[in-house]
């Protein structure tokens, strides 16, 4: 049996604001979900981005405005936010303290791919779930 404890994970920082973790997934050993763990500081966002599956975000702490497809909204600490496969989506933490959400999403191998870099020059697309670390970038900004 794999856990691990969502007060106690490790995170790595992934922009300014934003650290990262991804405990479960296709590599480590599931079979049909992964998922990500992240952390946002006030003021700080995820960036707009598609996920190739059906995620579900619960809000562990904090509060955050959240965009999913055309719809804008709050969601705050025990809400869980539905976001269908391929819908743009993207977090901005709203509130004065840190914003931390468990995702998970329907299948054990995910592709993300991001409006923007996180920063310049970083990547766009990332493989949640591949034996290696897989990130590239693209050619072409990409149209929400």
């Amino acid at each position: 049996m794999f856990t691990f404890d969502l007060d106690e994970f490790d995170l790595a920082p992934t922009a300014p604001g934003l650290r990262v973790s991804f405990p479960l997934h296709s590599a480590t050993g599931t079979a049909s979900t992964a998922t990500v763990l992240f952390e946002l500081d006030p003021g700080a966002e995820l960036p707009v981005h598609t996920d190739s599956a059906e995620e579900l975000l619960i809000i562990v702490q904090g509060s955050a405005e959240a965009r999913v497809g055309d719809e804008v909204g709050r969601i705050s600490k025990h809400d869980v936010a539905l976001v269908p496969p391929m819908a743009p989506h993207g977090l901005r933490n709203v509130g004065d303290d840190v914003l931390r959400v468990l995702g998970t999403f329907s299948s054990s191998t995910v592709v993300s791919t991001f409006e923007r870099p996180f920063e310049p020059g970083g990547p766009q697309v990332l493989v949640i779930g591949a034996p290696i670390p897989v990130a590239g970038h693209l050619e072409e900004a990409v149209a929400a």
